[in-house]
Order: structure tokens, then sequence, then C-alpha cells
């Protein structure tokens, strides 16, 4: 039982070590946008979102947004995105420390959410959060 909590421990804090540097090869001047909307209880803290391919899934984004909260939402719009299969993940940092708290047990005390909003006992899947970008722009609604 403890490996179990210790592996979904390490797997969602993971998640959301939000890397500085974008890739290159998926961020282009030419690329498509995609926005992503984030319905949130309060305007307590703000929103971060992860940009990821397969290969950096769980390990920090391509890009990593913030976003304050406005009206019961955070959104942000990641620009310049090269077509290809991506996965977004959120985390509500309610109390501002810019970090996922967890309790003692290992669980996250914050609410987080994946792109095609398919949440499992433990940390996201690629394959239940991976969509396809296109040349066309998108809109996602991820809920935590």
């Amino acid at each position: 039982m403890n490996t179990i909590i210790a592996t979904i421990a390490l797997s969602i804090i993971s998640l959301f070590t939000f890397a500085q540097e974008s890739t290159q090869e998926s961020l282009t001047e030419t690329g498509s946008s995609i926005t992503v909307n984030v319905p949130v209880a309060s305007e307590e803290g703000s929103v971060f979102f992860a940009l990821q391919t397969k290969d950096n899934f769980l390990k920090g984004g391509i890009a990593n947004l913030e976003s304050k909260i406005s009206e019961g939402k955070a959104t942000v719009t990641f620009k310049n995105v090269t077509p290809g299969e991506y996965a977004i993940t959120v985390f509500w940092d309610k109390n501002g420390n810019k970090k996922m708290d967890f309790e003692v047990n290992g669980m996250p005390k914050e609410m987080y959410g994946a792109s095609n909003n398919v949440m499992n006992f433990g940390p996201p899947q690629w394959s239940d959060a991976v969509f396809t970008v296109t040349n066309e722009p998108q809109v996602l609604d991820i809920r935590l």
C-alpha cells in the first residue's frame, strides 16, 4: 500500500514540475493555438498549465503558463503549436505558493486535471489525456 501511495505521489509531483524551456520543434512561428479554460470555485491563487508531448508527459511541459482566476475561470492560450499529439495538465495553486501541496499520505491537497477530463485513481495517463493539434485553433475545457 505504501508503495502505491509513494508511486502516486511521485507521479503527481512530476506532473507539475514546470520546466522553463520551450522545445522549438513543437512551438513555431506558424503553428496553431490552443485556448484552455478551467472553471474554478473561487478566485484564490492561480492555475498552472503544462503543454506536454508523449516524451515529457508528467515530467514537465514544453510550454508552461500561469493564469490568475477571474470570474470563476482561468484561461490561457498556447500559441504557435506545431500540429501533432499533445496533452495538457493543470493544477489549481489555491494557496499561491507555486507548487503542488500534498497530504502526509501523499495524496494531493490541491485540485488538478488533464485534457479530455478523464480522471482515474492516481496520476493521469498519456492515453487518456492525448489529443491532436491540427492547423486550426482549438478550445479545450478542463475540469479539476
